[in-house]
């Protein structure tokens, strides 16, 4: 593997990463949102990656969780229905923080492997610089 494959392979974890913390990010900030019954609730969404033949990663898209959401009780939302109902997103607060911490590490990795690789680059470039 050469010095500019490391630097394709940790580009393409850059970006699948950073669509995976825009997806968090969608997702935690809108737990709390309520819908009335007669509405989808909010889907979260969920990156699908796909391997690459040189060893990095492509988003292969994204995928929703079910519009269906939680039925909640809220009577005194003025979204509920006559019965009292309102949609929730069906998404788990503590799953979202997980995988936002996961997120979030394999950034700062892909960031350290590029840091490491233009030291690299550096170093050679410098060799015979000082005669």
């Amino acid at each position: 593997m050469g010095a500019f494959d490391m630097l394709s392979i940790a580009n393409t974890g850059l970006g699948a990463h950073q669509t995976w913390l825009d997806a968090l990010g969608g997702n935690i900030a809108n737990v709390n949102t309520i819908k009335p019954m007669t509405e989808n609730a909010y889907q979260a969404k969920f990156v699908v990656f796909q391997p690459r033949a040189d060893g990095g990663v492509d988003v292969a898209g994204l995928a929703q969780s079910s519009a269906e959401g939680r039925v909640t009780s809220m009577p005194d939302s003025p979204l509920a229905d006559a019965d009292g109902y309102v949609r929730a997103p069906d998404v788990d607060m503590a799953s979202e923080m997980s995988q936002l911490i996961m997120a979030q590490r394999g950034y700062q990795s892909s960031v350290q492997v590029t840091k490491t690789a233009q030291d690299t680059y550096g170093s050679a470039l410098s060799i015979g610089e000082g005669r």
